[in-house]
């Protein structure tokens, strides 16, 4: 000690609200017809190379990736999860391609209005609680999002997940 008076330091302020815990839905059965945000799983067999408009082409290599998006239409989070989980549709969003190349295995699910009080989670509120994971493709799902690199995450084994619960 210096013998020097220090005033104690001022709290921290209060970070961003952890995540809730979600549950994890293989199929869109159970899953509600409203509006909110998801998280979906998908694991590549094999390298797939994606061309994002504007951009060059990504190889993206076989593994599990996340990819975080919103469902704010008709029939919400049930539609939206029963369209990326099927594996025949037309080429509409980024995340088609993967989905079709590779398996969507299922998704975390976060409704509106879901969390008591608290916020509703966006596809940019999950993909910054993401962000230590890497980003494979650049403006993959983002592409009219200022604020994120990229909706798309690759997720290597080991990483643990702020919305999966760590078991007792």
């Amino acid at each position: 000690m210096s013998g020097r008076d220090t005033a104690p330091l001022p709290p921290a302020p209060p970070g961003p609200p952890p995540l809730p815990s979600a549950g994890f839905h293989r199929t869109a059965d159970g899953i509600p017809a409203v509006p909110g945000a998801y998280v979906l799983l998908i694991r590549m067999g094999q390298p797939l190379s994606v061309a994002l408009p504007g951009r060059p082409p990504v190889t993206l290599a076989a593994g599990r990736y996340l990819y975080c998006g919103s469902a704010r239409g008709p029939g919400g989070l049930r539609a939206r999860l029963a369209r990326h989980l099927s594996p025949d549709k037309t080429l509409r969003w980024h995340v088609d391609r993967l989905t079709c190349g590779g398996n969507a295995v299922g998704a975390w699910i976060f409704p509106a209005g879901s969390v008591s009080g608290g916020p509703d989670w966006t596809e940019c509120a999950l993909a910054a609680a993401l962000e230590g994971l890497p980003v494979p493709a650049p403006g993959f799902g983002s592409s009219d999002c200022p604020t994120c690199r990229s909706h798309l995450l690759a997720w290597p084994g080991g990483a643990g997940l702020p919305f999966v619960p760590v078991p007792d």
